[in-house]
């Protein structure tokens, strides 16, 4: 084949994956009875533009041609119909497709694009795109109940406030944190680096992330995805933390505010989740 590669896109949506250069569909890594090739055409213009309205008409441009005679409005109905019927919607209590009367459809769960040819068809061709990154201990969008978009961004900010106040806290008192440890049995030199390196490398992600989430960033979902793998190992060091004051609050206590951090990584993920899932929310 000649002239430039076409980029192929591997759209993924709650249980779904879409590949947009096959048009194959598949559910939790199965292959699904193929669409027909306007019903496919109505999911990728969907896909490419999540929770925006996708009028009548750009829907009438894209699949029928100006000079071609067609019942439209049941062509498009038995489109959609079908498209809902392969993801298991429905108009009534949509979770994919919104209708919104005699202005178009909107699709209204979380989308993710990968746009890596190479590796998308290395992940396509083995029929498991997202399976070395899908596991049944983390929660699937499809999981999780919907919930408020301002409410997650409040409870997100405060997770990322708290962690913040815990890397500037740290480095203020670092000759306190020094003492701390010279007078226990820990190695100090080397936890001493780990909490100034995690501590100065994390306050800019903090930072980031608490800006995305105050000024409702549309991609902070896709985002912190991306951030996750990075951000876990340094929020599970981070969970130890409290042992370095011990002594002050006793082993129990300790214990107890570390298997609390250990879950929080985990916490924002899903909050996240809940906040851009399902069903658009008004903020």
């Amino acid at each position: 084949m000649t002239g430039p590669k076409h980029e192929r896109r591997n759209f993924r949506f709650g249980v779904f994956e879409l590949d947009s250069e096959s048009g194959e569909l598949s559910r939790e890594g199965k292959a699904q009875p193929r669409l027909r090739d306007q019903a496919l055409q109505i999911l990728l213009m969907l896909l490419e533009r999540p929770r925006e309205v996708v009028s009548r008409e750009d829907l009438r441009n894209r699949l029928w041609a100006a000079d071609t005679f067609v019942d439209f409005d049941h062509g498009l109905n038995t489109a959609i119909n079908q498209l809902r019927s392969a993801l298991g919607d429905s108009a009534a209590n949509p979770r994919f497709i919104q209708t919104l009367p005699r202005r178009g459809y909107r699709f209204i769960a979380p989308v993710e694009a990968d746009l890596e040819a190479s590796t998308l068809g290395s992940y396509v061709s083995e029929g498991s795109a997202l399976q070395p990154t899908r596991s049944s201990v983390l929660s699937d969008p499809s999981e999780l109940p919907s919930v408020p978009r301002k409410l997650v961004r409040i409870l997100f900010s405060l997770i990322q406030s708290m962690y913040l106040i815990f890397y500037t806290v740290s480095l203020m008192r670092i000759s306190q944190v020094e003492a701390t440890l010279n007078q226990s049995a820990y190695t100090a030199l080397p936890i001493l680096a780990a909490v100034i390196v995690t501590a100065a490398v994390g306050i800019p992600i903090r930072l980031y992330l608490l800006a995305a989430a105050s000024f409702n960033y549309a991609g902070l979902n896709t985002k912190f995805k991306k951030l996750f793998p990075f951000l876990l190992p340094l929020d599970e060091l981070w969970a130890l933390a409290p042992f370095l004051i011990v002594r002050q609050i006793g082993f129990g206590l300790a214990l107890a505010a570390t298997a609390a951090l250990l879950y929080l990584p985990f916490s924002q993920r899903s909050l996240l989740l809940m906040g851009f899932s399902v069903r658009p929310t008004s903020d």
